[in-house]
C-alpha cells in the first residue's frame, strides 16, 4: 500500500462492519475510510433493511427462444439495454420465474475485473430474467425510493463503496450480495427523494425518445432500401463451383457462402440510386498516429460505444500511458466501425466533444463526401449490413475483417433527401441523449452534495443548474 494511504486501525475497528471478513490493506485504504466517515455523518440504514430482495441471478440454459436473459453487457449506468442479450425459451423461463425482472429493480454487475459495479435501472415491465454475473436489488418502496438508491450507487460514494467490496484476483474478481446488503444508505427526506425522482424520470424519458428517433431513422433507411420487412433465407447450404468460390473470393470457409448473404447483397445492389464499394464512396483513415508521451488524450475503445451509435465515455490519459492499440486519430463526423466479429455492432458517430481523440486500431475510421455521417451510422448498424460485415470476417484466434475485405463491401448511394431526413432524426436523437445524460449527472451530483453539505445546499444546486 502507498505510504500516503497508510492508516493505523485498532482490531475492533477492523472487525466493525466487515461482514466479508476482509483483512487485506486494500479494504482499509484511507480513501475508503474517508468515504465511510462522510456517509456515517448522516443518518444511515443498511441496504438489506430497506430491501425486499438482494440476490444473485440464475445460471440458465440458453436456447433458440425469445426471452432475454440479461448479462453484464446489458448493464450500463443508465437504463437496462435488452439488445444482444442471451436468450432462453419458455420452458427455461418458467423454471426460473423467480428471477423475473420487475419495474424499479436495480441491477449491478458482480463478476470480472474492470466489469464489476456497472449499475442499471429497470424502467419497464417485460418478460426477462437476469443471469449469475448480475446482482439484483429490489427495495421496499414504502421505505426508500428505488431511484434514490440507484443514484447513490452510481454516485462517487457508491462507486467507491462497490470498489471497496471487490474481492479476488485479476479475471476472478467478485462483488458479493452479502457485501451489498451491508452497504449503509444515507437517508434523505421524502421531498428530496421526490425531486430526484422527477429529474431521473425525465432523464429516462429523454433517453427513450432518443432511442425512438434512432429507430425512426433506421426505418426510413430500410424502407428506402426495400429491406424493412425483408427476411433472408434460413437455408445454410450453397453449392458453388471452384471458379465461383475460391478463385473469385479467396475464401474456402463454408460460412462465407451461406445463401442469406447472397440475398442481402442482391437486395442492396438492386437499390435504385446505385451502389459502389466502401473504397469508392468513403475515405478510410487508417494511418497510425503515435501519441506524444506527455500529452493528454481522450481514448475510445469498444466498451465506450453505446447502443444507438454514441460514444458514452473514454479514457483520459497521457500518451505514454495509453495502450499500444491507441493509434487512430479521429475527428468530428467520422464514423468508427468495429472490425472484430464479436463486436461488429460497436459503431459510432464522432461528435465534436471527441474531436482529435484517439481510438483503438480495432476500429475502421471512415467518412464520405457522398453519404453523410448519420446515414453511414444507421446503414452500418442495421441488421442486414451487420450480416454482410460478419460475412467478411475471417481468421482463427481473432476473427475480424481485414482492410481489403472491408473496402470491397458494396453500399448503396442513398438519395440525398433521405439522407437529410435521417440526419435530422439522428441529430435530435443525440441532443436528447445528451440532455438525458446531463439530467442524470445533475441528480447524481445532488445526491453527493446532500451527503456532504446537506439537502438545502443540494436543492440550491438543482435550482441553479436545472433549466
Amino acid at each position: 500500500m502507498d505510504e500516503l494511504e497508510a492508516v493505523e486501525l485498532k482490531l475492533g475497528k477492523v472487525y466493525e462492519d466487515n461482514v466479508t471478513f476482509r483483512f487485506d490493506s486494500e479494504f482499509f485504504k484511507k480513501e475508503y475510510l474517508g468515504i465511510d466517515r462522510t456517509i456515517e455523518q448522516n443518518h444511515t440504514i443498511k441496504l438489506d433493511n430497506l430491501s425486499n430482495w438482494i440476490t444473485q441471478g440464475a445460471n440458465p440454459k440458453f436456447s433458440e427462444g425469445n426471452i432475454p436473459s440479461l448479462t453484464g453487457r446489458n448493464i450500463n449506468s443508465e437504463k437496462v439495454n435488452y439488445e444482444n442479450a442471451d436468450i432462453i425459451d419458455e420452458k427455461e423461463y418458467k423454471n426460473l420465474i423467480r428471477f423475473q425482472l420487475q419495474l424499479n429493480d436495480i441491477l449491478i454487475t458482480l463478476k470480472g475485473k474492470g466489469a464489476i459495479g456497472k449499475v442499471s435501472y429497470v424502467t419497464e415491465n417485460r418478460k426477462a430474467i437476469f443471469s449469475r454475473n448480475i446482482g439484483l436489488i429490489r427495495v421496499k418502496k414504502e421505505k426508500i425510493s428505488p431511484l434514490y438508491v440507484y443514484l447513490f450507487l452510481i454516485s462517487k460514494f457508491g462507486v467507491k463503496l462497490i470498489e471497496k467490496g471487490e474481492t479476488g484476483g485479476t479475471g476472478q474478481s467478485t462483488l458479493t450480495t452479502t457485501y451489498l446488503k451491508h452497504i449503509s444508505m444515507p437517508m434523505v427526506s421524502n421531498s428530496f427523494q421526490l425531486k430526484l425522482n422527477n429529474l431521473t424520470k425525465l432523464a429516462h424519458k429523454n433517453q427513450s425518445k432518443s432511442k425512438a428517433l434512432y429507430q425512426e431513422a433506421e426505418t426510413i433507411l430500410l424502407k428506402e432500401l426495400d429491406l424493412l420487412d425483408f427476411k433472408p433465407t434460413q437455408e445454410n447450404i450453397a453449392i458453388k463451383s471452384f471458379a465461383e468460390s475460391f478463385l473469385a473470393t479467396g475464401r474456402l470457409d463454408s460460412e462465407y457462402y451461406q445463401p442469406k448473404y447472397d440475398e442481402i447483397i442482391e437486395k442492396i445492389k438492386a437499390y435504385k440510386g446505385g451502389v459502389d464499394t466502401i473504397e469508392k464512396l468513403c475515405t478510410l483513415k487508417d494511418s497510425n498516429h503515435k501519441p506524444i508521451k506527455d500529452k493528454f488524450y481522450q481514448y475510445i475503445e469498444l466498451s465506450n460505444i453505446g447502443v444507438t451509435g454514441d460514444i458514452t465515455g473514454c479514457t483520459y490519459n497521457q500518451g505514454q500511458s495509453l495502450p499500444s492499440r491507441a493509434r487512430r486519430l479521429i475527428n468530428s463526423n467520422d464514423v468508427i466501425i468495429s472490425s472484430i466479429e464479436g463486436s461488429l455492432e460497436k459503431i459510432a458517430l464522432v461528435k465534436e466533444e471527441f474531436d482529435n481523440s484517439l481510438c483503438s486500431t480495432g476500429f475502421y475510421v471512415v467518412r464520405s463526401s457522398k453519404i453523410n455521417a448519420s446515414t453511414l451510422l444507421v446503414l452500418f448498424k442495421n441488421k442486414m449490413m451487420q450480416q454482410i460485415l460478419k460475412q467478411n470476417c475471417s481468421g482463427t484466434i481473432l476473427t475480424a475483417m481485414n482492410k481489403d475485405e472491408f473496402l470491397n463491401i458494396a453500399i448503396p448511394l442513398i438519395d440525398i433527401g433521405i439522407q437529410k431526413e435521417i440526419e435530422t432524426k439522428i441529430k435530435t436523437s443525440f441532443q436528447l441523449k445528451s440532455k438525458s445524460k446531463n439530467l442524470l449527472e445533475l441528480a447524481k451530483k445532488a445526491v453527493e452534495m446532500a451527503i456532504e453539505e446537506g439537502e438545502n445546499r443540494a436543492l440550491e444546486f438543482i435550482g441553479e443548474n436545472y433549466e
